[in-house]
């Protein structure tokens, strides 16, 4: 496994001189920030076996390192720019990991194709918009009684209560806020299910 993540780490940072795929690239923090910080979604949630969508994973995260951890889930990344796509693609290659596929599109157009509505058990998002649009974004990929985890920074209350009026809409409800740390910052993991 740690392999894995050193060959990510290495991919990562070559890439980056190419495409800006991350503008953090000190090692230490890219395995803080962007490796613990991913992983940081299983105190939210078991991980076995199921269907994942991760809605803007940029350079794979939360996606990827979750993969790596929890290789059962079957995994989709849907990202709208094209060039992260194409590292995506190739680092699934390199890392050699099954069950996963790279979307190119942007979640509000891909969620209605059919193959994608509906068919997800869990959606992640980390750093991708504001809690309301991260509703819209994932709620419709998920079946009934999937859940979707939001990885946001610590003051969240004022994002919640601005989501009621979606999730009345696309009928979702707040499970759970569970507070974290990750490399001694605090981080919320925001838990909606579908109903």
């Amino acid at each position: 496994m740690d392999k894995l993540f050193d060959l990510y780490l290495n991919e990562l940072l070559e890439w980056n001189q190419k495409f800006n795929l991350t503008a953090i690239t000190d090692p230490a923090e890219i395995r803080v920030r962007h490796f613990q910080d991913s992983l940081s979604v299983l105190e939210a949630l078991e991980l076995k076996d199921q269907q994942v969508v991760d809605i803007g994973p940029g350079a794979g995260f939360p996606g990827i390192p979750l993969k790596i951890v929890r290789p059962g889930i079957k995994l989709t990344l849907v990202e709208a720019t094209r060039k992260k796509v194409d590292f995506l693609n190739h680092l699934i290659k390199a890392l050699e990991l099954t069950d996963v596929a790279a979307v190119w599109g942007r979640a509000e157009t891909v969620q209605k194709e059919k193959r994608y509505a509906g068919r997800f058990d869990v959606a992640l998002a980390r750093a991708v918009a504001k809690l309301p649009v991260l509703l819209e974004y994932s709620l419709p990929f998920l079946k009934p009684g999937g859940l979707f985890v939001a990885q946001k920074q610590a003051a969240v209350q004022a994002e919640i209560d601005a989501a009621q009026p979606v999730l009345k809409k696309l009928g979702g409800r707040l499970m759970d806020v569970k507070q974290t740390k990750v490399g001694g910052v605090p981080r919320s993991l925001i838990i909606f299910r579908r109903s």
